[in-house]
């Protein structure tokens, strides 16, 4: 009967395991779910929150203390990153969106994408870079960086840009983040004194596997009515969806290239942090009370974000193996 009973316990483990092996076709799967599965949408909305909170709280629980303490030594790169994640890219998008006109002309898709601008990076962002093999720990240590401070710069933009179209609570907002950041790392320091690291590198596949059915629980919550828009107005949804690309893949290549000079990889890694926003947070803030333009928008953000990583995974490779090879051929020329 022992046995009967482990074998029943290890069919979840074995098929976590599994799905953790698909990486980033997983990720890219879970958009195309989201649209086809509607009813998904309804049953999980009411979710988002501990789904943000879970997916924060994996990337706490695996984060490399020794690079994270690297990090926190050097801490000039953290910085830059985050003044150009937190300041540098909603100021961008906001005066991009006044100067090509949107404010007037889609006033919903201009709220939008200033919006978008001024989230913190995405909860996932860790453990996507780490399905991509790139450095996990300096996303990390931007992302607590940054939302730790966009209850102030949201309220800053939103004051200059969106002039009382958004009434944002700074001291909600701010309570929101830090209880969720804070509760999350308690949860993940917990979960490591018990278990000890070696162990959760051990499980990295199931691990992987369960942090991917918690993108999906977000991903449905956030993308569940976008088959009825589409059915409805074809061309408009397509066009928004073609900007969320655009958008995604802009701040992706500039990012990159502002910061090629500490090293491809650690750029590409910023990059993805970077266009990956955390509108979930902002759609909290909000109370959801935002035109339906806006809400289609974010809702096909979710197929960049959840595409990027298996169409960028070639790229990853090549700049991972090219930082490799650098470090090697220093380390040789140093012998």
């Amino acid at each position: 009967m022992s046995s009967i009973l482990r074998n029943v316990l290890a069919l979840p483990l074995r098929g976590l395991t599994w799905l953790g092996g698909q990486g980033t076709r997983a990720v890219a799967a879970i958009a195309f779910i989201a649209v086809a599965v509607p009813p998904l949408g309804a049953l999980l909305r009411p979710y988002v929150t501990e789904a943000i909170f879970l997916l924060l709280c994996i990337s706490f629980m695996r984060v490399d203390l020794v690079a994270l303490y690297g990090h926190l030594r050097r801490p000039a790169l953290v910085a830059a990153a985050t003044a150009w994640t937190t300041f540098g890219v909603p100021l961008i998008v906001a005066l991009a969106a006044y100067a090509t006109g949107l404010t007037t002309s889609s006033p919903g898709l201009a709220l939008a994408l200033m919006l978008q601008g001024m989230a913190s990076p995405m909860m996932a962002s860790p453990a996507l870079a780490a399905l991509m093999g790139l450095d996990a720990t300096l996303v990390l240590v931007t992302l607590v960086t940054s939302t730790a401070l966009v209850p102030f710069t949201a309220s800053l933009f939103a004051g200059l840009f969106l002039d009382g179209v958004l009434n944002i609570s700074p001291t909600t907002l701010g309570l929101k983040l830090l209880g969720i950041l804070a509760a999350s790392l308690l949860a993940a320091t917990i979960i490591r004194w018990i278990f000890g690291a070696e162990a959760i590198q051990r499980q990295k596949r199931p691990i992987d596997g369960f942090n991917i059915i918690i993108l999906l629980v977000f991903a449905s919550a956030v993308m569940g009515d976008v088959a009825s828009e589409l059915i409805a107005d074809p061309l408009f949804t397509i066009g928004v969806a073609l900007l969320a690309f655009a958008v995604y893949f802009t701040l992706l290549a500039a990012t990159t290239l502002i910061f090629r000079r500490v090293g491809t990889e650690r750029a590409f890694a910023i990059g993805l942090m970077v266009s990956q926003r955390n509108l979930g947070l902002m759609l909290a803030a909000t109370a959801g009370a935002l035109p339906a333009t806006t809400w289609l928008y974010f809702a096909l953000t979710q197929f960049p974000i959840h595409l990027a990583p298996y169409m960028l995974m070639p790229i990853a490779r090549r700049v991972i193996a090219s930082a490799n090879s650098s470090a090697a051929a220093v380390a040789s020329g140093t012998n």
